[in-house]
């Protein structure tokens, strides 16, 4: 099980991105606990962490350089069947996707609901999903890539625009 330290960047599921701020003992139940304490940079939020439960709830390391290709293959993906069924069904099955945490899961859902938004006008809720997906990735695309959010948004663009 990896042990972040602090001021080290992490992904926290269906946040995003942060930065350890510290690491700080609580007493839960009687018994002390030690927790991480950290601040989500898309949106200042601070979250706790158990370090005990970190891997449990998918705290995970921002993905390396060498794995941004197949995050672009992933959503370069043309010959994808989209899923015909309710948008709520659909808003559920993508929500699930995103709670994972995992950069590939959120691709997927990108490229899917933009691929769909072809099709027919999206709900609410699903361009709602489409933005946050859209964000997830590219902070953490450009934190791994060492690059600005708006060149990594303009790849994405250009992808989807292809």
């Amino acid at each position: 099980m990896r042990m972040f330290k602090v001021g080290d960047m992490a992904v926290y599921p269906a946040h995003g991105v942060g930065v350890i701020e510290a690491i700080e003992t609580r007493e839960v139940m009687g018994s002390e606990q030690p927790f991480y304490v950290m601040k989500i940079l898309g949106n200042n939020a601070t979250i706790m962490i158990p370090q005990g439960s970190a891997q449990f709830v998918g705290l995970r390391d921002i993905i390396s350089e060498e794995e941004i290709p197949v995050v672009y293959k992933i959503l370069r993906e043309k010959s994808i069947a989209v899923d015909k069924q309710t948008w709520n069904k659909r808003y559920k099955e993508y929500w699930e996707k995103i709670k994972t945490g995992s950069v590939y899961e959120i691709a997927e859902v990108l490229r899917d609901l933009f691929t769909l938004k072809v099709d027919k006008d999206l709900s609410f809720g699903e361009r709602k999903m489409m933005d946050t997906a859209k964000n997830l990735l590219i902070r953490e695309i450009s934190i791994a890539s060492d690059c600005e959010e708006t060149e990594v948004e303009e790849n994405l663009n250009a992808i989807f625009t292809a």
